[in-house]
């Protein structure tokens, strides 16, 4: 803040308070000028009497307000309360007969107009989706929602997946699939996948299935029964599917300690 923005500040605040000292000054003033304006003698016992009288009077005429937590509770005022008093005593011991209040009144009638209108909407009319109709609809529409998603040419790189994948042998690909592959496959598959904890990926035996959509399905959804986990939420459809193509051109490859065989025979 430059020297000027706070001369600015300061003169700022200097006048907020000299308007507040002269608002005070002023209200000062006003009440001695009306001290001294309207003297009036003291008034004797008749006056105050004549006085009482009417303030009382008017007292009487003003409508007591009643307080809003009051009304919400259905409540009346200590001096009502004589009109509560029910007939039968105990022991000098007097019983109030207090309502209900109003709050618990409205929500019990409101639940019961809820649920007659509830039966209505979902069982007698049905207009209303229960949830097993609520989660197909929202299955269909995630549906929908994919397919515009991967017809969107925006989306070319999230738009391959399991049903549209095709293997390819370009080495771009297959360079940043084993990229991808040592970084994150070799501790269950072995740096030339032969196979550790996992099975061996260069042999023409497979767990569950050996075509390039198969490959692509076990790499995005994983296998949690057997330890394989799912890539979809740590990698893009490209990578699975340079990872996938990377795996493919490992066949026949023939490692050094080779796991056995696992799975069945793919041509």
């Amino acid at each position: 803040m430059s020297y000027a923005d706070l001369m600015v500040v300061v003169l700022l605040i200097t006048a907020l308070i000299i308007l507040i000292v002269a608002v005070m000054m002023f209200n000062l003033i006003k009440l001695y000028a009306n001290g001294t304006l309207n003297t009036l003698p003291f008034p004797n016992a008749d006056e105050r009497e004549r006085q009482r009288l009417a303030a009382a009077a008017e007292a009487a005429l003003i409508t007591p307000k009643v307080p809003l937590f009051n009304r919400l509770m259905g409540l009346k005022p200590l001096s009502e309360e004589h009109e509560l008093v029910m007939e039968h005593t105990f022991d000098g011991i007097a019983e109030l007969d207090n309502p209900t209040p109003r709050w618990f009144m409205v929500l019990f009638y409101g639940s019961i107009i809820f649920a007659a209108g509830y039966l209505l909407h979902y069982e007698v009319l049905g207009s209303g989706k229960n949830q097993e109709q609520e989660y197909v609809a929202e299955l269909e529409q995630a549906a929908r929602d994919k397919e515009a998603f991967l017809l969107n040419p925006a989306n070319a790189a999230s738009a391959v997946n399991e049903n549209n994948i095709e293997q390819s042998k370009d080495a771009v690909i297959i360079q940043s699939g084993a990229a991808l592959y040592a970084n994150r496959c070799t501790p269950c598959h072995g740096a030339a996948g032969e196979g550790i904890v996992g099975p061996n990926l260069t042999d023409e035996f497979w767990l569950h299935g050996g075509g390039v959509k198969d490959v692509f399905k076990v790499i995005k959804y994983g296998v949690p029964e057997k330890g394989m986990v799912a890539w979809e939420k740590s990698l893009s459809a490209q990578q699975i599917a340079d990872i996938t193509n990377y795996v493919l051109s490992l066949q026949g490859s023939k490692p050094a300690n080779a796991k056995a065989p696992q799975g069945d025979k793919q041509p």
